[in-house]
C-alpha cells in the first residue's frame, strides 16, 4: 500500500490543530466563541489556553511523523488515541449537556469513527513497508 495519500491525508489533518490551536491560544476572547459572551475568569482563559496549546502540540506531532509515517507506528497510534478520547469526551458533553454546533457533531464522528480508520490505514502501510 503507497504511504504517499496516508502522509497527504495526514498533514492535511495535522493542520487541523495547528490552526485552531494558534486560534484557540486566545482564550475567552476566540472568535468561535464570541457569542456565547464567556465571562472574564482567569481560570477559565487559562485551561482554554492551556489545551490550545495541547491540541497544537498534537497538531506539530502530526506533521513531524508525515515524513515517517510508515515508521512511527507508536507516535502515530498514540496521536489517534488522543483525538479519540476527544471525542469519547465530546460525546459525553452531547449526552449530558446538548448537541454543540453542527460542525462540532462532525467532529465528533470523525474523531470517534475516523481514528479507528486512520490507525488501521498506517498499520496497512507499516506492513507493506516490511514486506
Amino acid at each position: 500500500m503507497n504511504k504517499r495519500p496516508l502522509q497527504i491525508v495526514s498533514a492535511l489533518m495535522g493542520a487541523v490543530p495547528v490552526i485552531t490551536g494558534i486560534v484557540q491560544m486566545m482564550g475567552i476572547r476566540d472568535p468561535l466563541y464570541a457569542s456565547l459572551h464567556l465571562p472574564e475568569d482567569a481560570t477559565l482563559d487559562s485551561n482554554m489556553r492551556f489545551l490550545a496549546g495541547v491540541w497544537l502540540g498534537l497538531g506539530l506531532a502530526s506533521w513531524w511523523l508525515v515524513p515517517r509515517i510508515a515508521q512511527e507506528t507508536v507516535l502515530f497510534r498514540f496521536l489517534w488515541l488522543m483525538i479519540f478520547l476527544g471525542g469519547i469526551g465530546r460525546l459525553v458533553s452531547m449526552v449530558n449537556v446538548g448537541l454543540p454546533l453542527t460542525p462540532f457533531i462532525g467532529f465528533t464522528a470523525l474523531e470517534i469513527v475516523g481514528a479507528p480508520l486512520f490507525v488501521y490505514w498506517q498499520h496497512r502501510v507499516a506492513q507493506d513497508k516490511k514486506s
